[in-house]
């Protein structure tokens, strides 16, 4: 981003040039919404079986309104885990509770989480990459020799980890994770991971920001972090002093999450695809 700006004859300061670039993980990297509404699909179908979550009426039920509740439901019990109210397993409980208990029957502990690791098969098998991630970053490795990348997630760090290996990033992005102290588990690795559920604190309080920058020993404005939610990661993002930009991928979106978020406020640049970056941050 280099080069002042010249405005009534006066040179404005010229902004930092950007080090280190930082991305949302699901629906910014990885098309979770999509892996979420094939796993819950297979969900429904399955429970016309006999078996330990045999439910006809769910079986019966509209798959779009299954869907949908299903992503209402997601937001609904992650965000209190997030805020400390369930722990981990125990959101996953509630989401499987829940949504059975709209359709008739009653799931204990012991058969929502069984059901649940069920559903995370489906869930696994369809991770993907959007298809403008590998070639946005040799993009912009061609624009921004040396620039290094980082992931915040609001997540726990094991699963995420998952994601990532599985996905091809871990090592394309060249990761290691950020620990609850600030340490780091591989110092000869470039990138860095920091989730929240290691850090004890979540997009969008600044303090998840500032650790990113803080294991790449920069500045926070020398970084840029861009997510597909408003608040939760671009106006997160640029309240802890990054360039925040968010990602509008249009119909990929997930409306369920949209809702909560509101619109992007003037100074937060909107990007319908990661192969706007090099452009935008080789300026």
């Amino acid at each position: 981003m280099a080069g002042a700006r010249v405005r009534g004859g006066k040179a404005r300061s010229q902004a930092p040039a950007i080090e280190v670039l930082l991305f949302d993980l699901d629906d910014t990297l990885m098309a979770h919404t999509a892996a979420v509404e094939a796993a819950i699909d297979r969900a429904r179908s399955r429970a016309g079986d006999a078996g330990p979550w045999h439910a006809a009426a769910f079986a019966a039920a509209d798959p779009e309104a299954v869907r949908v509740r299903w992503h209402e439901l997601e937001d609904l019990h992650y965000h209190r885990y997030l805020a400390g109210e369930l722990d981990y397993l125990g959101q996953r409980v509630a989401r499987a509770h829940d949504l059975y208990a709209e359709h008739g029957v009653t799931l204990d502990e012991g058969a929502a989480l069984a059901w649940f690791d069920e559903y995370l098969l489906g869930y696994r098998d369809t991770w993907a990459l959007f298809d403008d991630v590998l070639p946005a970053l040799d993009a912009i490795e061609r624009a921004l020799p040396g620039i290094r990348y980082g992931i915040i997630t609001n997540g726990d760090l094991g699963f995420q980890t998952d994601k990532l290996h599985r996905i091809g990033l871990w090592d394309r992005l060249d990761l290691t994770p950020v620990r609850s102290d600030g340490t780091i588990d591989d110092h000869t690795r470039q990138g860095r991971v920091i989730a929240s559920g290691e850090l004890g604190f979540t997009k969008p309080d600044p303090r998840i920001f500032h650790a990113a920058a803080a294991a790449f020993d920069v500045a926070p404005a020398r970084c840029a972090y861009v997510g597909d939610r408003v608040r939760t990661d671009a106006v997160g993002a640029r309240d802890a002093g990054m360039l925040g930009l968010w990602l509008d991928r249009g119909s990929a979106r997930n409306s369920i999450t949209d809702a909560a978020e509101g619109d992007a406020p003037a100074d937060v640049p909107r990007i319908p695809s990661l192969l706007a970056l090099p452009g935008l941050l080789a300026r």
